[in-house]
C-alpha cells in the first residue's frame, strides 16, 4: 500500500479535514444500532474517531477493532481497546473468538471510507467477521436452548466421575475420526496403522469403526442432548467385550463437563474437558477436579481437533470429516441413529424416504457451513503436520497435504496417562462447587464476568435482557438456581440423569 503515502496524509483520504470527531459522531448517530449490542467490531476505523462516539452511547459494549493496514499501530491506541492488525501473527478468527464472548450480541461496523481506500482488504475483513457473527448468532441460540441443561449436566457431572485422567503429552501420530460418509473407504489406511498411531474417534463415529475392525484409543464426546448417549451406547458394549476376550485395550472416555454423560461413566477412567469459562475454572478449583480446557466449538470434531494438537507433537490425519451429505448419506454406516429409521420404517415411510428427509434437512440447516467456515478460517494457521487421509470437505483436501497412508512413528503407551480419585465424596463435590460459585457471585474481581456468563445460560429462556447480563440484581436469582440444581443429585449420580 506505498503508493497510500504515509500516515498523516493516508488519514487525510479516511477523515475529514477539519471536524473528525464531528464526523464520526454523526456517522454512529445514523446508524440504526439497537439497545442490545453487547459488542462492536470496527472495520478499519482509521484513526478510532468511531470509538469515542461508540463509548458514550454505549458505555457497556465492548469494542474490538481490525485494522486493515499496520501502520495505524503507529497512530495513538486507545487504552482497553483491542487491535488486530495484519501482522499481528494471528487470524481475525482467532482474534475474535479471544476477544468476544461467545454469547455476544455484535454489531459489524464499516468506515465506509477505508472500503474505497483498501478495497478487497476491507472487504476480507468483512466476510471474515460475518462468519464469525454468524458462529456465534448460532452458539447464543444453543445455549439459549440448552443452557440450563449443561449447568446441570456440569454439577451432575462432577459429583458422577469417580476417576479422572491425567495425560502426558507425546509425539505419536494422532487420528482423528469424524462419522462423514467418507470414513467408510478411510478404514483400511486406519486399521493398517495399528498400534503406531493414536485414534480419537468423535462418538458419532464409533460403531462404524467397529465395524471395519478399528479399535479406537480414545472416544471423545461433548454433546450435551440426551439423545447423543445413543452413539456410546458402542462404546460400553465394547468395554464389556474386551475385557471378556483380552484382544483389544480398552478405549478411554474424553467428555465434556457439560455433556450427556451416562451414569456408567462412573466407574471407568475419563479424560474431563471444560470450556475455559470463569465459572467452570472456579468450581472446577474448588473441587480439584483435574481436566483439560478445549472451548466449545459446535462440533465435536473441532474439540478432537483442538485435543489432539494439545495431546501430540506428532502429525495429525483427519477423516470423515466431509461436513457434507452424500447423496442421502448423511454418516458413516452404521451409526447410533440408524434404529431410529429402521425402527419406524413402514411400507408408506421406507428407510430411504426417511433418510432423504433427513439428509435434506441437513444441508439446509446450515450449520455445516458454519463449522466448514471455521475449519477453513484456521487452516492457514496450522503446522505443516496436519494431513488429510482423503474423502474429507473440500477445504481439507484442497489445502492440505493428502496422504496414501498414515506414517506411523511410536507406539500407544498406557504410561501417556495417569487415572487419578476425584476428591472428597460426590455430595460433597456438588456443595463445594455450588458454595465457591455463590461466594464469587458477590466477589467484585468476578461477579460481572460470572453473571455475564452465567444468565445466558440459565435464563435466556426467559426473557433475560441485556441489561440482566451485567445486572448485580440477577445475582440471587443466578444463587437461587445454582442451589436448586446443586440440591438435584444424591451424590450417585442419580437425579434426572442418564443410563442405559
Amino acid at each position: 500500500m506505498d503508493e497510500l503515502g504515509n500516515l498523516s496524509e493516508l488519514s487525510l483520504r479516511l477523515h475529514s479535514r477539519y471536524q473528525p470527531r464531528v464526523e464520526a459522531d454523526r456517522y454512529i448517530g445514523s446508524l440504526d444500532i439497537g439497545p442490545d449490542i453487547d459488542c462492536f467490531i470496527l472495520i478499519e476505523p482509521g484513526l478510532g474517531y468511531l470509538i469515542q462516539p461508540l463509548q458514550k452511547y454505549y458505555p457497556e459494549a465492548k469494542i474490538a477493532v481490525l485494522h486493515a493496514d499496520s501502520r495505524f499501530r503507529e497512530a495513538e491506541q486507545v487504552q482497553g481497546i483491542p487491535y488486530w492488525y495484519p501482522d499481528s501473527g494471528t487470524g481475525v478468527q482467532e482474534f475474535l473468538e479471544n476477544e468476544i464472548p461467545d454469547t455476544a450480541l455484535i454489531r459489524l461496523i464499516e468506515w465506509r471510507p477505508s472500503v474505497q481506500v483498501y478495497g478487497e482488504l476491507c472487504l476480507q475483513l468483512v466476510r471474515e467477521s460475518s462468519v464469525f457473527i454468524k458462529r456465534v448468532n448460532a452458539g447464543r441460540r444453543t445455549a439459549a436452548a440448552f443452557g440450563k441443561r449443561w449447568v446441570k449436566n456440569f454439577f451432575r457431572n462432577i459429583s458422577l466421575i469417580q476417576k479422572p485422567v491425567l495425560y502426558h503429552r507425546t509425539e505419536i501420530p494422532v487420528v482423528i475420526t469424524g462419522a462423514g460418509p467418507s470414513l467408510e473407504t478411510s478404514l483400511p489406511m486406519i486399521r493398517a496403522a495399528g498400534d503406531g498411531a493414536f485414534i480419537i474417534a468423535a462418538s458419532s463415529s464409533l460403531p462404524a469403526l467397529q465395524a471395519g475392525g478399528v479399535c479406537p484409543d480414545m472416544v471423545i464426546g461433548t454433546d450435551g442432548g440426551g439423545w447423543a448417549l445413543t452413539h456410546l451406547y458402542s462404546f460400553f458394549r465394547s468395554q464389556k467385550y474386551d475385557k471378556l476376550s483380552m484382544l483389544a485395550r480398552p478405549a478411554l472416555l474424553a467428555l465434556s463437563l457439560c455433556a450427556a454423560v451416562p451414569s456408567q461413566c462412573s466407574s471407568i477412567p475419563v479424560l474431563l474437558i471444560n470450556d475455559g469459562s470463569l465459572w467452570q475454572n472456579i468450581a472446577l478449583n474448588a473441587v480439584g477436579l483435574p481436566s483439560i480446557t478445549i472451548p466449545q466449538r459446535g462440533t465435536v470434531t473441532a474439540s478432537a481437533f483442538d485435543l489432539a494438537m494439545i495431546m501430540t507433537s506428532g502429525s495429525i490425519y483427519l477423516a470423515g470429516m466431509d461436513l457434507s451429505v452424500s447423496d442421502i448419506k448423511s454418516h458413516a454406516r452404521p451409526n447410533g441413529f440408524d434404529f431410529l429409521f429402521s425402527g419406524t420404517a413402514t411400507r408408506m415411510r421406507p428407510v430411504y424416504s426417511q433418510l432423504f428427509t433427513r439428509s435434506r434437512d441437513i444441508s439446509s440447516g446450515g450449520s455445516l457451513d458454519i463449522y466448514a467456515a471455521w475449519f477453513k478460517s484456521r487452516i492457514a494457521s496450522w503446522p505443516d503436520r496436519i494431513f488429510s487421509l482423503g474423502g474429507n470437505h473440500g477445504i481439507f483436501t484442497d489445502n492440505l497435504p493428502e496422504k496414501p497412508q498414515i506414517e506411523t512413528g511410536g507406539r500407544y503407551n498406557k504410561d501417556f496417562f495417569k487415572v487419578v480419585s476425584s476428591n472428597g465424596s460426590c455430595p460433597g463435590r456438588v456443595k463445594q462447587a455450588a458454595d465457591s460459585l455463590k461466594t464469587a457471585l458477590h466477589d467484585p474481581q468476578f461477579s460481572a464476568a460470572l453473571t455475564g456468563e452465567l444468565v445466558p445460560l440459565l435464563f435466556s429462556s426467559d426473557g433475560a435482557t441485556a441489561e440482566d447480563k451485567t445486572s448485580a440484581g440477577m445475582v440471587p436469582e443466578i444463587k437461587k438456581v445454582i442451589e436448586e440444581i446443586a440440591l438435584r443429585y444424591d451424590g450417585k449420580g442419580h437425579g434426572q440423569g442418564y443410563s442405559f
